[in-house]
């Protein structure tokens, strides 16, 4: 009985087979194929569609309001904390909250610029003229010039370029040539 119960978990054992790895492998030797699975990432892959930002937007619009409510809840928990560690923490995220907002703003307004630019486009084309393209280095310098009409809107255009000129400054010296004084 007991070598008859031995005998049937060596049986049932599926442990995989041991072949010395001196002798060479046999011509016409079984593997086991096994599938892998292939991973794909949405970000690529042409099942998921493609992205287009204004469909994203509506899809997604109520993510809006819930990160308005989350930083409400912040605000509130940074007034009733005391800990100045967690005040920190908390102030830290709130700073990043508000560049995340202020960053997708900026992306809002850039989208809307591009999608006026081809209505114009568009308009010329039926109105029979010959649209014009801008050049990447002419969007830059209009870019350029907006903002800083923003900043003198703002007032902050003479702190802005008073840190651009450090910037240069410090890139100028370090193309400079170093000189030992002997």
């Amino acid at each position: 009985m007991v070598s008859f119960f031995l005998c049937l978990t060596c049986v049932f054992s599926l442990r995989p087979l041991e072949i010395s790895a001196k002798k060479p492998v046999p011509f016409l030797r079984q593997v086991v194929s096994v599938k892998k699975k292939v991973q794909r990432d949405p970000r690529f892959d042409n099942l998921s569609g493609e992205y287009n930002p204004e469909v994203f937007e509506k899809t997604y619009s109520f993510l809006n309001t819930l990160k308005k409510r989350e930083k409400e809840i912040v605000r509130k928990q940074l007034k009733k904390s005391r800990n100045a560690e967690q005040q920190e923490k908390l102030q830290q995220l709130l700073k990043r909250m508000t560049q995340q907002e202020e960053a997708e703003k900026q992306r809002q307004r850039q989208r809307e610029k591009e999608l006026a630019l081809k209505r114009d486009q568009r308009e010329q084309a039926q109105q029979g003229r010959k649209p014009f393209y801008l050049k990447k280095s002419a969007k830059r310098k209009l870019e350029l010039a907006e903002k800083y009409k923003e900043l003198k809107g703002s007032g902050k255009l003479e702190s802005f370029l008073s840190k651009k000129r450090k910037r240069n400054a410090i890139k100028d010296k370090r193309r400079l040539p170093f000189r030992k004084d002997t």
